[in-house]
């Protein structure tokens, strides 16, 4: 068991994490104990913090049980009343996600849907508000992991702020590794989880909020243990959960911020995931690879690789092999291009990136490949 070496994870998450960040779960603690409480409050401060907000300012952060998507239907099912009206910015399944959400609660909503490779276009998104003033929210992801590109959060945040619309922003993939000004951003809310971009382990998500609007929420929840108001009330009454917290998966996060702030916070992780990412759509456009996105709209958090077409590419066989070298890559999620995934985040370094690298050509030369793909 010592001994072990575990495969590097090239995946949105979960991640490559650090050994101190899994060590830090080597202790037991009562979910009532004081030196928990005070882990809590802390890591609920610091959250605020790294998005340029505070709770003096008016801001609050909610801990939710469960994944990343635990944190995007409290809110969408807790913050949205039963007349409201939400507005739905999609180009990829997170954003179809946050449809299905909506539908199992019999929430009324519109959804704009624009093409996978290309990002919602805020001219169009006003004349929409503008056109219907029935639409009290409007929800978008920031990072849309189906291809790795990057949603205008800022000019969509100013033009909700504009016509009074409640702003929720996804910001699953890209929280702790994009820079983030939620009142800047006129966010209302931000949901993240515990094993993206900060680099601690999967258990739980949280929203960051104006409390102003927290405090709009109660009685409006759709289900007990998505009660984004109650959980807040409970957290902020006396810094306990509802329901049996995941002491040992906080404990893992909290040295995941202390790691993050020695590396620069989020502006010296974004560092390292943009020459991650750097370094390794060279390598691939050298060996014929074709990315997805174009390039104004890319992001460094995940990557999408068209196939190649040569007639011996297999993905299954391709991801096998890579497995089998100790590289786990992820499969495309698009509805009409066979395309392929590689993450640049997690602990992942430039040395790591140039294994990958060179596996993937030794694994394309195993089945008869050759490089590069494009003539």
């Amino acid at each position: 068991m010592g001994n072990r070496v575990d495969k590097l994870l090239f995946t949105p998450g979960p991640l490559t994490t650090s050994g101190t960040v899994k060590s830090a779960m080597l202790q037991d603690l009562g979910s009532r104990d004081n030196a928990f409480i005070e882990k809590v409050t802390s890591i609920r401060a610091r959250l605020l913090s790294m998005a340029n907000v505070s709770a003096a300012a008016g801001y609050t952060s909610i801990i939710i049980q469960g994944s990343g998507t635990f944190g995007i239907e409290a809110v969408i099912s807790s913050a949205i009343p039963a007349n409201g009206h939400l507005l739905i910015l999609i180009n990829g399944v997170y954003g179809e996600r946050i449809s299905k959400i909506a539908s199992i609660h019999k929430i009324l909503q519109t959804r704009m849907v624009f093409p996978e490779n290309q990002i919602p276009d805020p001219i169009l998104v006003r004349q929409m508000l503008e056109q219907d003033p029935t639409i009290t929210h409007v929800a978008i992801i920031h990072c849309e992991t189906t291809t790795g590109i990057i949603n205008p959060i800022e000019a969509i945040g100013e033009i909700c702020s504009e016509y009074r619309k409640t702003y929720i922003v996804d910001a699953m993939s890209s929280f702790g590794a994009y820079p983030v000004d939620m009142e800047a951003s006129h966010i209302d809310f931000l949901i993240s989880s515990s094993n993206k971009c900060i680099e601690g382990v999967p258990g739980f998500s949280f929203v960051l909020a104006r409390t102003e609007t927290i405090k709009t929420c109660e009685n409006q929840a759709r289900t007990l243990t998505l009660d984004l108001f109650a959980q807040w009330k409970g957290l902020e009454s006396d810094g306990q959960f509802r329901f049996t917290p995941p002491t040992h998966v906080l404990l893992a996060f909290a040295r995941a911020m202390d790691e993050l702030d020695q590396e620069g916070g989020v502006a010296g992780r974004m560092l390292r995931y943009k020459e991650n990412y750097e370094l390794l759509s060279e390598g691939m456009l050298q060996m014929g690879f074709k990315e997805y996105i174009e390039p104004g709209n890319r992001g460094y958090i995940i990557t999408c690789f068209h196939y190649p077409t040569h007639p011996d590419f297999s993905f299954r066989n391709f991801y096998n092999s890579l497995s089998d070298k100790g590289f786990v890559i992820y499969p495309g999620k698009l509805s009409q291009v066979d395309c392929f995934r590689i993450g640049n985040i997690g602990q992942i370094r430039s040395t790591d990136i140039h294994r990958l690298l060179l596996a993937i050509r030794t694994t394309l030369g195993e089945y008869g490949i050759t490089v590069p793909l494009q003539p």
